[in-house]
């Protein structure tokens, strides 16, 4: 079982710096941040780019790997997109993965005047984000003409340092998404199905993994798939304590999950927390995990 941790981006550098690098010196193998252009009840508060703090993260690190949860092509399109993901793989000498998501219907989806989508609407356009970004990265010159995304001669040059391209991990938790996921990635990401309390939401998640698993049989995947819980996406916070967050591991790799994914605790909502926890569980958690 890997451990990951997110941390947004809300600080400035001189105050975010310090925590990527402790990130690294617990002893998470990777940490993330979110890729939005405001985000929720923070949109009103300070909030800066993933792409340019991933990158500094990448120069003050040099095993911990990092990573987008997620980027969406809400604001994105992939011929410019894949550029910034060569480059944050050549910067951090092959230790990204780029986490990959739909698009929610949030300030990220209005913030640019666009017309809102459907849920349809938002899978039809997640699947050419994808197909475009993926051949973009892995083909000399792209060119592409779909109903949301066009490309003409996109180059490649020079390409990832992780061949055949930087790894996707991908947010999936509808049947399409999720069909979309077993093709393209190399792992998955889900927050589960929602649930009003912990047992709710453990439900959802199970099932959600069993949905999964069929969909990896109905399309014939062999190659093995990491799978990442989004573990704060549950009614109660995974660094509620120590001991919670132990119990949150277990019951996700019982679940078949190889990665468990926590936040990086803030003195108010939303992820509201001590470091204190945070500091005990690398101290006695965390070392377990690696062994």
């Amino acid at each position: 079982m890997r451990a990951g941790i997110v941390i947004l981006p809300e600080h400035r550098w001189w105050a975010a710096e310090p925590l990527w690098r402790m990130a690294e010196e617990y002893g998470f193998h990777h940490a993330w941040t979110y890729d939005h252009l405001g985000w929720r009840s923070l949109v009103d508060k300070p909030w800066f780019d993933a792409v340019p703090t991933l990158t500094a993260a990448a120069t003050v690190t040099s095993k911990i790997r990092l990573g987008t949860l997620v980027a969406s092509p809400n604001f994105r399109h992939p011929a410019h997109f894949a550029r910034e993901l060569t480059a944050l793989d050549d910067v951090s000498d092959g230790r990204f993965s780029v986490g990959l998501g739909a698009g929610g219907v949030g300030f990220d989806a209005t913030v640019l005047g666009a017309a809102g989508l459907s849920s349809g609407q938002r899978v039809d356009r997640y699947t050419e984000f994808v197909e475009l970004l993926h051949q973009i990265l892995t083909q000399d010159v792209t060119t592409y003409q779909g109903e949301y995304f066009e490309a003409v001669e996109a180059r490649r040059s020079p390409g990832c340092v992780q061949q055949p391209r930087v790894p996707f991990v991908m947010a999936a938790n509808g049947p399409r998404s999720m069909r979309l996921a077993a093709r393209y990635g190399t792992g998955w990401v889900t927050t589960g199905r929602g649930g009003d309390d912990v047992e709710a939401w453990w439900r959802g998640v199970a099932a959600t993994a069993r949905t999964f698993d069929e969909t990896l049989e109905e399309v014939g995947r062999k190659r093995p798939m990491a799978r990442y819980l989004q573990a704060d996406a549950a009614p109660t916070y995974s660094l509620s304590s120590a001991e919670y967050y132990k119990e949150v591991v277990g019951r996700a790799k019982e679940l078949g999950f190889t990665d468990v994914i926590t936040h990086w605790p803030r003195p108010d909502g939303p992820y509201e927390g001590k470091e204190s926890v945070l500091e005990e569980i690398a101290s006695d958690v965390l070392p377990s995990l690696r062994s």
